[in-house]
């Protein structure tokens, strides 16, 4: 049977006695990433800041994947576009097509003037981008010149 201060279905009120454990979950995530068991403890006390070498390891990694996709992909757009300029002018000498140079100039030059417009509406919000890359790479200069390096070397192999 229940008592009148302590009914069914009602836990008991806490007493002033227990101790609550708690966790910072920031800390945690901090000191158990993946890349930590990988690469190593982190080197500083600032969250994410490695070894020089591990820093240059990521930083070359990621940017050699970077430059060898963008070799691949400028290679296939360059022979795409190259060769599709090629076939015009091939179809415009032979006949089969008859291209007009003043039209096409014309078409260049409002699209130019249509860009400027844009690009100059845009200048605040490029700016903060540019200024937001340059405090990152300021910030990771490790990081940053390692995926530098790597870039190239991605674009030469």
């Amino acid at each position: 049977m229940a008592t009148a201060n302590h009914r069914e279905g009602q836990d008991e009120p806490e007493s002033e006695d227990e101790v609550y454990e708690v966790v910072d979950l920031t800390e945690y995530a901090r000191r158990h990433q993946w890349w930590s068991r990988v690469f190593g403890s982190s080197s500083g006390p600032i969250a994410e800041k490695y070894s020089v070498a591990t820093q240059l390891m990521m930083g070359g990694v990621t940017g050699w994947c970077a430059g060898y996709v963008f070799q691949r992909v400028g290679k296939i757009a360059a022979t795409a576009i190259g060769g599709g300029f090629l076939l015009l002018q091939m179809a415009n000498h032979s006949g089969y097509v008859q291209v007009d140079w003043k039209k096409v100039e014309k078409d260049v030059n409002k699209a130019k003037k249509h860009l400027k417009k844009k690009a100059n509406k845009a200048a605040p919000e490029i700016n903060t981008f540019i200024e937001e890359a340059t405090d990152f790479i300021k910030r990771n200069i490790i990081v940053s010149s390692g995926f530098v390096g790597g870039f190239f070397l991605g674009l030469a192999s």
